[in-house]
């Protein structure tokens, strides 16, 4: 591709202290975290709604907010799941792991407590590109329906998933395995009109179920879309059911063709699993696909190169550590590589990668790892932080976020008080107000 300079002057914005990038569950954290130390704050959401996966994208369920005993991910996290959960009356009161998700009320619920702490929100605007110089992020281009417009900020937090900021402002990182391939994305999507009886009282469809019927589905040949059996899914409102279903390879978020391609393969996948569950499913006979996510699953892209990697050694030796901003127990849920699509048809190979952590048992994330090394105005919070690929596929999941993206947020406005450097701000200072905020950091 031929390079073409572009000269043009454009609006210079300097209003905020601390701008967050990306508005999914890190983002939304570190946004209201941020704001709530009294930073003027701007989140800059790429899309129309805040919340990323478990709203645009569909994702039914919450992934575990407990240890087997109690909950750990508190203070902003816990705020948020109290306030999503109140419209899933369908599961029990006291339920803290794998709760549905009804995505329209978390929209709001994200709408409400983002500005309730003074923070701005931009819909539709999305970062760039970035001038870098220095070691520092000066300024980030945002577009929108007002064209080009720069922000200048003492702090800025990359929540977009992909590190884009970071890696735009010379950042080092890695992406995927030793021949750059990812973890498989899913486009997740709603089923309505469904059986709630024959649902509830039917086959359990995850494959961790031998009697699923997505194991005769895979091997009769009939779908060849639906290559594995990964087929997680909740009820989500009356006969309405989520799904966390099926699996595109070789997919490159930070490749519009590509993300492009394999989104117009998803929604295919989506139908031909409706298709499917209403041949070999009683519930399903007379089920409507209502919808398919406006953001594709993405569960790997770029990792930071940080100034603490976490590694697989300190998750399986439940390490903790003196600048730790939250802890962690979510299992290592590496999805199905290619070379493993054959033997997925037959049994569930992913869950059982590593022994599970027992009631009680976590692990610390510390704050270095969210610092990109060469940068020192860039937080970045989510998937993205520094950590070994195998971590990469515990640390990812939204109460993990949440929590990453609260400590972030706070960090971020110490920081914009001085001199910007995120990598020399007070870490006790921090982890007492996760404390007083109600953080779990025992």
């Amino acid at each position: 591709m031929s390079s073409y300079t572009l000269t043009q002057s454009i609006p210079l914005n300097e209003t905020y202290d601390v701008i967050v990038a990306g508005g999914g569950p890190a983002g939304c954290t570190a946004a209201m975290a941020a704001a709530r130390e009294g930073a003027k704050t701007l989140l800059l959401e790429g899309t129309g709604a805040l919340g990323g996966m478990g709203t645009l994208g569909l994702v039914p369920a919450w992934c575990p907010f407990s240890d087997l005993e109690k909950m750990i991910y508190r203070g902003l996290a816990e705020k948020v799941f109290t306030r999503a959960r109140e419209t899933v009356m369908h599961e029990p009161k006291n339920k803290m792991d794998w709760v549905a998700i009804d995505p329209e009320h978390l929209k709001r619920v994200y709408d409400d407590m983002v500005t309730s702490f003074g923070a701005t929100v931009l819909f539709h605007s999305s970062v760039c590109t970035v001038d870098a110089a220095g070691g520092a992020v000066k300024t980030v281009v945002v577009s929108n329906k007002s064209g080009l417009t720069a922000y200048r900020a003492k702090v800025f937090i990359d929540c977009t998933g992909d590190a884009d900021i970071a890696a735009w402002a010379g950042a080092e990182f890695h992406q995927g395995d030793e021949k750059g391939e990812t973890m498989p994305a899913t486009h997740c999507f709603i089923l309505s009109n469904v059986d709630d009886y024959a649902y509830r009282h039917g086959e359990n469809l995850y494959a961790g179920n031998k009697n699923s019927p997505v194991y005769k589905i895979v091997t009769s040949g009939k779908y060849p879309r639906i290559k594995d059996t990964h087929m997680c899914n909740n009820i989500i409102g009356p006969g309405t059911v989520g799904l966390n279903a099926g699996h595109i390879w070789d997919v490159d978020s930070t490749d519009p063709a590509s993300l492009s391609k394999a989104l117009m393969e998803g929604r295919k996948i989506a139908a031909d699993i409706r298709d499917a569950l209403a041949e070999y499913h009683p519930a399903f006979r007379n089920s409507f696909l209502a919808s398919t996510g406006s953001l594709l699953g993405i569960r790997e892209s770029r990792r930071i190169v940080g100034d603490y990697n976490l590694t697989l050694e300190d998750y399986l030796a439940r390490k903790s550590f003196d600048d730790e901003i939250c802890r962690n127990s979510y299992f290592i849920d590496i999805h199905t590589a290619k070379n493993e699509i054959e033997k997925t048809k037959t049994e569930n190979v992913v869950e059982h990668r590593f022994e599970r952590y027992k009631k009680g048992e976590s692990h610390g994330i510390p704050y270095r790892c969210l610092l990109p090394k060469s940068i020192t105005n860039v937080i970045v919070a989510g998937r993205s932080i520094s950590c070994d690929r195998i971590v990469q596929g515990s640390v990812r999941v939204m109460p993990v976020c949440l929590a990453m993206g609260e400590a972030a947020g706070i960090a971020a406005a110490f920081a914009s008080k001085t001199d910007g450097d995120v990598h020399h701000i007070d870490v006790k200072k921090l982890r007492a107000r996760l404390i007083a905020e109600g953080g779990y950091l025992p």
